[in-house]
């Protein structure tokens, strides 16, 4: 590059010594020197509309043949133009390449802007969710897919775990979707097919209902004649301890078989729970007094009323609700432990809280707790007498009134469960304010 102009130079200098003899032999030298210059210029200017005709018909003629400076020019635009267009042929292979593979895919996949735009979807996305292209592209996710299970997932933290909705009402179709944040405020939506899991979980469902109708009748017989044999003096004592045992198996069956019974008829009622009025606060003084009762509670069981709302929707189901929380906070705190009850309204809706001083559950259990039959500690969990069912009842009960179950939890310092409800579900009950006045 330096001996290209170290050339050019020297053509000038020629160019004006050239003028300069000219003007001495012919004439005035200012003259002659000026006639060099012009004549140089216009030879640039030349160099330079070819060059500018070139660039603009780049991909209909050949590059001009010209030397110097300006044919080095050419030269380095000829090299960055070839490197653009091997870059952009790789961009286009590898875009084809991602097109094609996201096409083949089971999964559907939707890319979100951090506002939760939809920016790009595949194939399989557009055929299970049924997105249009290009016009929902742009568009907020949540305005397209009007479940609020995805709306209240996707504006939540824990995205661990999938969401499983109904795209379209009606529809006997389910999909899981499951949100995966990467880069700056963006995320990838993963949509999956799960109607046949559904379906076998449905029918699995219909299976351990339709199987605890079936030993209800049969366990009720048997619990009535070890009732009676336990009251029987005939019977000979060395069979008394054998007995009690039966019975206490029999009492449990018959709570587990009770258990999976209302469990399968939440699972099978479609739609909100009835919106009846229910006096909470009356409910909670009610199982408080239970609990005082108990022979096996901890030393110190307290309840804490700071509304004298209400709800609505099924007193049955709330109860049940309520009751298994509290049991659950009562079965694993020490005889020397303590058990707080709360029920508050706030901004946000209305909240039941139990929060106990016991063993406490390890983090990575917590996501589980609500699933059917799971224990932390299958055989500590037996022992106390648990089902493995009283933590799914109340998940389905709340999920019926729109609310949902929060646990936090500390292993060997205790427990916090708490039932969430949203504003829509809250009885105001001033008659009763006014009469606690």
């Amino acid at each position: 590059m330096a001996s290209m102009w170290t050339f050019a130079l020297a053509r000038l200098a020629g160019i004006l010594i050239s003028g300069l003899i000219l003007g001495l032999l012919f004439g005035p030298v200012w003259l002659w020197l000026l006639g060099a210059a012009c004549l140089y210029l216009a030879w640039q200017l030349l160099n330079l509309y070819r060059l500018d005709r070139w660039l603009r018909l780049r991909s209909q003629i050949d590059p001009p043949n010209i030397g110097g400076i300006w044919g080095d020019v050419i030269g380095q635009v000829v090299r960055l133009h070839r490197r653009k267009q091997f870059h952009k042929q790789r961009l286009v292979q590898l875009y084809r390449e991602l097109r094609r593979s996201t096409a083949a895919l089971p999964d559907g996949v939707i890319i979100l802007s951090s506002q939760n735009e939809i920016v790009w979807f595949n194939r399989q996305a557009a055929r299970l969710l049924g997105l249009k292209r290009p016009i929902d592209v742009g568009l907020r996710v949540d305005n397209l897919i009007r479940s609020p299970e995805f709306v209240h997932y996707l504006h939540g933290d824990d995205f661990a775990t999938p969401v499983v909705i109904r795209p379209r009402v009606h529809s006997e179709l389910y999909q899981a979707l499951q949100l995966v944040p990467y880069g700056v405020g963006q995320s990838l939506l993963l949509v999956r097919d799960v109607t046949r899991q559904m379906r076998l979980e449905a029918t699995r469902k219909d299976f351990v209902a339709n199987a605890s109708h079936e030993l209800r009748t049969p366990l009720t017989v048997i619990s009535g004649y070890l009732d009676t044999l336990a009251d029987d003096p005939s019977i000979d004592e060395t069979w008394a301890g054998p007995i009690k045992d039966m019975r206490a198996q029999a009492q449990r069956m018959n709570t587990i078989i009770a258990d999976l019974l209302e469990l399968s008829r939440l699972e099978s009622t479609d739609g909100e729970a009835p919106r009846e009025p229910i006096d909470v606060p009356s409910m909670l003084e009610r199982l408080h007094r239970d609990a005082l009762a108990s022979s096996d509670r901890p030393r110190q069981v307290s309840l804490d009323l700071e509304s004298d709302d209400g709800l609505y929707g099924s007193l049955q189901e709330i109860e049940s609700a309520f009751t298994n929380v509290l049991v659950n906070g009562i079965k694993y705190t020490l005889s020397d432990g303590m058990v707080r009850m709360r029920w508050w309204t706030d901004a946000e809706g209305a909240h039941f809280s139990v929060v106990d001083s016991g063993i406490g559950i390890p983090a990575e259990h917590i996501p589980r707790l609500t699933e059917r039959f799971y224990r932390v500690d299958g055989g500590r969990s037996r022992d106390r007498g648990g089902s493995g069912l009283g933590l799914a009842i109340v998940k389905h009960a709340l999920q019926r009134h729109g609310g949902w179950l929060d646990v936090q939890s500390t292993e060997g310092k205790g427990s916090t469960f708490t039932c969430h409800f949203p504003q829509q579900r809250i009885w105001h009950t001033p008659l009763r304010a006014a009469a606690r006045a």
